[in-house]
């Protein structure tokens, strides 16, 4: 079974019709999304000029029966810290939200799909990135 998490940047190049993440998410039995993601999509959305349509996308992607949105749970917590301990012991931060998606990965085991390059530095996730 191929279960993705997406970041951000996999969902926005999705709705601009990256010819790569949608045959990766096509693939994919599991698409995950969690709170951190949603919240970057709704600030994002706010900022910009199409906040009802952008908002009615996300809720048709979000009704699919293979999309679900997961909780950040204790457990997330403690793979966020063993990251992010990690990475500021080797001099390699990375975004405090982007810390959280890697953590929920690493608490699902779930590949991390993706457009960014510093997920590829944190060494407790799989990381399928795609060039933009």
């Amino acid at each position: 079974m191929k279960r993705l998490l997406l970041d951000t940047s996999a969902y926005s190049a999705f709705k601009r019709g990256h010819p790569g993440i949608v045959e990766r998410m096509a693939e994919a039995d599991e698409l995950v999304v969690c709170p951190v993601v949603m919240g970057e999509l709704l600030s994002g959305f706010r900022r910009g000029s199409r906040l009802r349509a952008n908002l009615e996308e996300l809720e048709e992607f979000l009704s699919v029966d293979r999309v679900l949105v997961l909780p950040i749970d204790d457990d997330t917590a403690e793979c966020y810290a063993v990251i992010h301990a990690g990475l500021a012991r080797a001099g390699t931060p990375v975004p405090t939200n982007d810390l959280w998606i890697a953590a929920s990965a690493m608490r699902l085991g779930l590949a991390v799909l993706t457009l960014d390059a510093h997920f590829e530095r944190i060494p407790q996730i799989r990381v399928e990135r795609l060039a933009s």
